[in-house]
């Protein structure tokens, strides 16, 4: 799990004041764990557009960022409403399964795909945040916009329908 970085906080101040260099620096830092939660998401056409488009609402209001949280769960709160618009529309660039695990066996990463192709859309990236990205329960709720008990709920309601995917095929 990222740990708070007040850098953060400071390149953000930065780029408020329109340093391009500060925003280079934030972009180069989250935009790899970004694009793997958009990927893991089923985005992995479009995981570039959502990425891009969430950094240049960074760009546009980092002074709106007051610290609070860390800047990576404000910018993949960003990216998820980003995700969330674009899966409104009927678009071939968001991919029916969850696609590229981005991990070193195929074959694990196919099983994994598959199973969070299968939940539903808040239940694929509140498992994929607080058990594949490590982050709490808490930053995940903040980052989906849920509250804490839903977001629980809704972690473990995955997690027991991954088990019972897994179960049929596998008994």
């Amino acid at each position: 799990m990222p740990e708070r970085d007040d850098q953060d906080a400071v390149l953000c101040r930065r780029a408020a004041r329109g340093d391009r260099a500060a925003f280079a620096a934030l972009v180069a830092k989250h935009e790899r764990g970004l694009r793997g939660f958009l990927v893991r998401m089923g985005a992995a056409h479009a995981s570039d557009d959502i990425a891009q488009e969430a950094f240049l609402k960074v760009w546009r209001f980092a002074g709106q960022y007051d610290g609070r949280a860390r800047f990576a769960t404000w910018l993949t709160r960003i990216a998820w409403r980003c995700y969330i618009d674009l899966a409104r529309r009927p678009r071939p660039e968001l991919d029916a399964g969850a696609g590229g695990s981005g991990g070193d066996d195929p074959a694990a990463n196919a099983v994994v795909d598959d199973l969070l192709g299968r939940l539903g859309t808040v239940e694929r990236a509140a498992l994929i945040l607080c058990e594949g990205h490590g982050w709490s329960h808490g930053e995940a709720a903040e980052m989906l916009g849920l509250p804490l008990g839903t977001l629980k709920s809704t972690v473990a309601r995955a997690k027991a329908k991954c088990r019972a995917m897994w179960s049929e095929e596998h008994d």
